[in-house]
This record gives structure tokens, sequence and C-alpha cells, in this order.
């Protein structure tokens, strides 16, 4: 707060903007020449080659200080020097775009870079990029347009492109991240749906577990009840299941296609498997597992599947069509606790 008030002290004083205070504090690329250029390029050089040089152990220091002291590292000193590179950028770059606007380029660009790559070096390169296409734009817009500031002209094109790494950046983009939530759930409800056939289909059809039987089609009625969806749900998922031709739409209900039966097959198979094991080694009730089955189903990776058969010994527990039998009865609403209603 003192540091403020004699800064608003100083900058009222005649003597302080004849000492060049203002431009200090605002920046003032136009009165730059070539030799302040020379210099500029020459120290980012060496804090680039300095950085490149003990990237690994700046890396370390950054992300966990106390184990870089117990693996050996100078942590002091590498801390000092982190802190003498960031005082020379900032130096460097008070002409151009002023004090107050260098913390925002320090900051924005390395954060505008988290949004697309969770990888170190690549954050730094990037991270460069979006620094270095900042200035070039921004002054350039500045130059074209000369009632524009250069340095806040800077500043804002650093903040553009930080709102479209946010919005679209491959990592952890808002808009790139609601996409691949958006097909994810949809995938979810895809795999519910074909299980769900696949089990109402068990129930009723005893004895026949040909391919032929488990193609028979289901009352629209018995699907909506059986997945606890709104109707506008289940009218999307079958649209989207029927253009992957995992199912078609008959008089009498949905039934699933060939490529459905085979897909739903693996599914209940997966399912169960995961049950058996909970069940088996975690001690989870039967009468809750289903829920806790359902929570990974859809992420186990084909290696856990073998590794999960092998295990459990399961050639005789499996039934007909090689799916593993279910390890708690089946209502005849489908599966009895469904995390489906979500």
């Amino acid at each position: 707060g003192a540091g403020i008030a004699v800064l608003s002290v100083v900058q009222q004083m005649p003597t302080g903007h004849a000492a060049g205070l203002e431009a200090f504090i605002y920046g003032k690329t136009a009165s730059m020449v070539a030799a302040d250029a020379w210099m500029i390029g020459g120290a980012g050089l060496a804090c680039v080659l300095v950085a490149a040089a003990i990237f690994k152990e700046l890396t370390l220091l950054c992300f966990d200080e106390g184990y870089a002291g117990a693996r050996g590292f100078p942590v002091l000193g590498l801390d000092i020097l982190l802190m003498a590179m960031v005082v020379v950028v900032t130096i460097i770059g008070l002409q151009a775009v002023g004090l107050v606007l260098m913390i925002a380029l320090l900051v924005i660009p390395a954060a505008a870079a988290r949004f697309w790559t969770h990888n170190m070096k690549h954050m730094t390169i990037i991270s460069a990029v979006i620094g270095g296409n900042s200035g070039l734009l921004g002054s350039s817009m500045s130059a074209v347009f000369p009632r524009l500031p250069s340095g806040a002209m800077i500043v804002l094109v650093s903040g553009v492109l930080f709102f479209v790494s946010m919005m679209l950046g491959s990592a952890r983009g808002v808009a790139v991240r609601f996409y691949r939530r958006t097909q994810l759930n949809r995938s979810i409800d895809r795999q519910h749906l074909l299980r769900g056939l696949y089990e109402y289909l068990e129930l009723h059809l005893r004895e026949d577990r040909s391919e032929m039987g488990m193609e028979q089609p289901v009352p629209f009625a018995d699907i909506l009840e059986m997945r606890s969806w709104k109707a506008a749900r289940l009218k999307r998922q079958i649209h989207h299941s029927q253009s992957e031709g995992m199912i078609q739409v008959t008089s009498g209900g949905v039934s699933l296609t060939k490529t459905g039966v085979e897909e739903a097959t693996r599914l209940v198979h997966e399912h169960r498997l995961w049950e058996l094991y909970l069940i088996t080694h975690a001690e989870i009730a039967p009468s809750r597992v289903d829920r806790d089955a359902d929570a990974i189903e859809h992420v186990l990776e084909p290696e856990m599947i073998a590794q999960l058969e092998e295990l459990l010994e399961l050639q005789q527990n499996q039934g007909a069509n090689g799916v593993v039998q279910s390890p708690h009865p089946i209502e005849s609403s489908g599966v009895p606790t469904a995390r489906d209603a979500r």
C-alpha cells in the first residue's frame, strides 16, 4: 500500500515524468531503437539457453521442491537462478509494454498453453509461440493504427489467444471437454441400452439363446421402464444406436441387429465379469455390486478383461454364448440397481 501511494505521488511530480518513470510503467515501444532491440534479443536468447540447459532441474523444482532437495539438487541456487531470469525478462520487457502489462505477459502465455497439452516441454514451446505472436500481432496493429498503444495491444492480443485456448485447447479446452463429455455420455447410454435389451431378452427367452432369438423385438414401453429414462432421451439414444447399425426399429419395438447382438454380448460379459471380481475379491454385496460395476465397466481395457477371466477361472461359470452368468437375479424391469437414472 505504501509503495502504491509513493508511486502515485512520484507520477504526479514533473521530475518523475522527466526521468522517464511513466515510460517504464506503461511502456513506450515507439521510442525503441535498433540497439534496444538487439539488447532485448540478446538477453532473451541468454535466458532461453539457460532455461534449456537446466530444463529438467527447473521442472523438478517447480513441481516438487522437497523431492528435488532430497535428490541432491541445489534447490536454493536453482530458485535464485529462476528468479533472476524472471527479473531479467521483466526488465527487458519494461520498455516494450511497461511494468504493469509485463506481469500479464509473464502469466497469460503460460496459462493459455496449459489448455493445449499436459507435457511440460510442449507447454513451454506453445507458451513461447503464443507470447511471440502476441508481440508480433500487437505491434503490427499498433503500427497500422497509430492511436492504439502498442503495449496494451500486445496484452490484448495475448488475452484473445488465451480465450481461444481456453475454449478450443485440445487438452483442457472448455468446448473440447464439453464435446468429449457429450460423446462419452452418448457412448455410455448406448452401452446401457444394448445391455438392457440383451438382459431383457435373456430373461424372457430362457430356452432360445441363439442369435436369432436375441434379435427379437422388445416393446418400447418395456425399454422405457427398464432404463428409467425419459422418453425423449430414450428416443434420442435409439436414433443414435440405429444410425450406428446396432439396433433396428420395427412395429413390435426395438430389436438388436447381428452387430448389436455381438456388441451387447461383449458388454454384458464385461459387466458381469467385473461384478464377479468385486464380489470375489472386493467383498461387495451382490445386492449393490451392479452399481459399482457400472462405474468402471465403460473403461475396461482388453488386457484387463483377459486378466480378470484368468483370475476368476470363468470356464465353469459361463452361460450361453460364452457370457458370464449374472451373479445376482435379473428382475423383469431390467437391471435392479443400475445407475441409469442419471
